[in-house]
């Protein structure tokens, strides 16, 4: 798996950004979801410090730029918690941060961000016009670049989830993961496929937002329209595009995509907190919702395990949701 060459994040960068993150990436357990039968496994992301798995990645892109990031700075663009992760990183380096995001982004994130210190700054809810923002501060300051996904750190910070999966449930055969821009599922399935090769890795995405989905089925990366993407109710996964690099990931590993309503994932946020005691925002209980509503799609597994991938839910939306019988 990942032969030399294949442009693939292999085990070894994923072990390599393991050793980074030690005592700094929270070793999220196993937990199973009381009375769901199929029994589920869940991989709760939401209980790193940051409340989301975009720590793993941030953190192991930044040091493995060390040097100059501690010269120059950093820049990240994010929808919110690629955001907050390299501000929390950035904080414990010393490392001077800017981060953009969309003007929409949930208060509950941006705050996040300015209470670790970094510099705010807000754009049209567009990849776009996060892009090119970005851009722009490089140009002008020269702060190292921290993509949200589309880089081989930031993929093999993301990887350390499956390293993690793969050790602590061996007999794992099928692992569902959210998926936005792609660094997660790609990360995990290069772990998964390596460590663990008869697992089956599974995407899942809104359907709202499935741009991911097309891509696969066409052979080629889609780009959906921003104002289509922002319906969501999952804000973590309203990226237009999948990256270059994970989509090569995804093509290589990953056994297939699907898609939940946004009604299947608020559901599935609510079976979290009641039947698990766990806080998920929408977009980071998707895979959960995959398994409940979509298992016809799946492939059969005796061992699944679904990844909570974030919990940085707007207050007053999960108040709403538990309400909500």
């Amino acid at each position: 798996m990942n032969p030399a060459g294949s442009g693939l994040v292999g085990l070894g960068e994923i072990r390599a950004a393991a050793v980074r993150l030690e005592r700094v990436a929270v070793r999220t357990p196993l937990i199973p979801v009381a009375r769901l039968e199929p029994p589920l496994l869940v991989k709760p992301e939401s209980l790193q410090p940051t409340g989301s798995f975009k720590l793993r990645g941030a953190y192991a892109a930044i040091t493995a730029r060390e040097q100059a990031a501690r010269e120059r700075g950093v820049v990240a663009h994010s929808s919110g918690n690629h955001g907050h992760a390299v501000a929390y990183a950035a904080a414990r380096l010393g490392v001077q941060a800017v981060v953009v995001v969309p003007r929409t982004a949930p208060k509950v994130k941006t705050d996040a961000i300015e209470y670790y210190g970094a510099e705010l700054v807000r754009v049209e809810p567009t990849l776009a016009a996060r892009v090119a923002a970005t851009g722009d501060l490089v140009a002008r300051h020269g702060y190292v670049l921290i993509p949200p996904f589309d880089d081989p750190a930031v993929i093999a910070g993301q990887g350390t989830v499956g390293l993690e999966i793969a050790d602590d449930c061996p007999q794992v055969d099928l692992v569902l993961v959210p998926v936005s821009g792609g660094g997660l599922i790609s990360g995990i399935a290069a772990a998964i496929r390596a460590c663990r090769p008869g697992a089956a890795v599974v995407g899942v995405e809104p359907e709202l937002a499935a741009d991911a989905r097309e891509s696969v089925r066409r052979g080629e990366r889609v780009s959906w329209p921003a104002a289509e993407v922002q319906r969501t109710v999952a804000d973590a996964l309203r990226v237009e595009q999948i990256g270059v690099l994970p989509f090569a990931h995804i093509r290589e590993l990953v056994a297939g995509i699907v898609t939940v309503t946004d009604e299947e994932m608020l559901a599935a946020v609510r079976l979290l907190a009641n039947q698990a005691r766990l806080v998920a925002e929408p977009g980071g209980a998707a895979a959960v919702a995959a398994w409940l509503y979509r298992r016809p799609e799946l492939p059969a597994a005796t061992t699944p395990v679904a990844v909570l991938s974030g919990g940085n839910i707007d207050p007053d939306l999960l108040a709403a949701v538990l309400a909500d019988r």
